[in-house]
């Protein structure tokens, strides 16, 4: 049956933006639409597709699981969730895992940390220490608690009260986060690259002195991986550049592949905060969803994706950055951190979208201005040239649309 805009219309929340096109098929890192025709995909599910679409080896392990057993509940084991733990452990360091759903999910679980170390550090009272510094223009997600720790009036606007607790740091300024810090704080939570915001990342300088006011005050480093982990920038976890270890780690998007998945990594001073009862899920952790995660992993190091992200990504930086020296009338400024990458621009960017999809390359906006790329872990550099050119035929040909006449 075809699928129509109209019919998103009456059967759906109108909570997203009208989808511009039907996608029906993928492969690799090319998508067709429910016409036939084809694109090159770097939007990547929004950084969750890092093998490509449909990866023969995620697709046969995924397949596998789905013959065999998808979901027993956390009421028993299942050998594909504690092997997914012990590999994501094995890459983060000594802790424990707790899977669930998604990236806003993946935070809550850290927020509920915080509170816990709190309550441990005073002794098992209640609600005097409790407070998460976080950073302005951060983006941990859209429910209550991560809600609030997203500064931001179009994700906070109409759903006021905010959960309490909550304060804001400068991104990349160290005394800012200090002179916040109080009697009443537990953690420090940032992300290590602020997609949603326009990929601005973090310092190593700045992660590193988060990290000793943290031991100085004994509170929590928490870190949302959520877009910028599972290699995307070269490294496993992109904190990891700066040399430091977290507290506990928030990921999803990547993890899985392809399928709602989300975890949380605890360090092991602090895993046993969680007791029976403290957290839960129904979904997370089942066989199904583990043995993705599994798969992801197992071709990240068959295929040794990140030394292909290493090898291929400054060359693309450059090529980006060259581009934008000849049309500094849209194209300001590349961040870019692997195959996590924020071009800033001087206009809108939902035409700039727009058109870069006519002209059949997918990407997705981000805040101030910018448009990310996020091509698959696999792409190769046919791919990221292929892009390049379209990038390059639509920014030259560009011409913003004359004002409306008021």
């Amino acid at each position: 049956m075809p699928v129509e805009a109209t019919d998103y219309d009456s059967y759906l929340l109108g909570n997203f933006a009208r989808p511009a096109l039907t996608l029906a098929r993928g492969l690799g890192l090319r998508v067709w639409d429910s016409t036939g025709r084809e694109y090159l995909d770097f939007a990547a599910g929004i950084a969750v597709t890092g093998l490509g679409h449909c990866h023969p080896t995620w697709v046969k392990r995924v397949q596998e699981q789905a013959a065999t057993l998808t979901q027993c509940s956390n009421y028993f084991r299942n050998e594909p969730q504690l092997k997914l733990a012990k590999a994501l452990a094995d890459r983060i360091g000594p802790g424990c895992m707790y899977f669930c759903n998604s990236g806003t999910e993946a935070n809550e679980t850290l927020l509920k940390l915080a509170r816990l170390h709190g309550v441990a550090r005073e002794g098992g009272v209640d609600g005097k220490r409790y407070k998460v510094i976080c950073a302005k223009n951060a983006f941990h997600g859209r429910t209550f608690g991560s809600m609030a720790a997203t500064p931001q009036e179009k994700i906070q606007g109409g759903f006021r009260p905010m959960l309490d607790g909550f304060a804001f740091g400068e991104l990349n300024n160290l005394a800012s986060f200090e002179a916040l810090i109080d009697e009443q704080t537990a953690a420090i939570f940032v992300e290590t690259i602020q997609g949603e915001a326009g990929v601005h990342a973090t310092t190593p300088e700045f992660l590193r002195g988060l990290r000793k006011l943290c031991d100085q005050h004994q509170i929590l480093l928490m870190i949302d991986e959520v877009q910028c982990g599972i290699g995307r920038t070269g490294k496993f976890l992109a904190y990891e550049h700066a040399g430091i270890k977290a507290d506990a780690v928030g990921l999803a998007k990547g993890v899985g592949g392809g399928v709602p998945l989300a975890a949380v990594w605890v360090g092991a001073q602090f895993a046993p905060l969680f007791k029976p009862g403290s957290h839960g899920t129904t979904f997370g952790g089942n066989p199904l969803v583990c043995a993705a995660g599994l798969a992801v992993l197992e071709v990240m190091d068959q295929e040794r994706l990140m030394d292909n992200i290493n090898a291929l990504a400054p060359s693309f930086h450059q090529k980006l950055r060259a581009l934008a020296a000849e049309v500094p009338q849209l194209l300001t400024e590349v961040r870019a951190y692997g195959f996590m990458i924020g071009l800033q621009l001087t206009t809108d960017p939902a035409p700039v979208v727009a058109a870069l999809r006519e002209a059949g390359l997918l990407v997705p906006s981000a805040g101030g201005n910018s448009i990310r790329l996020l091509p698959a872990l696999t792409a190769t550099s046919t791919d990221l040239d292929a892009a390049l050119a379209i990038l390059r035929r639509v920014f030259l040909n560009w011409k913003p649309k004359p004002a409306a006449n008021v």
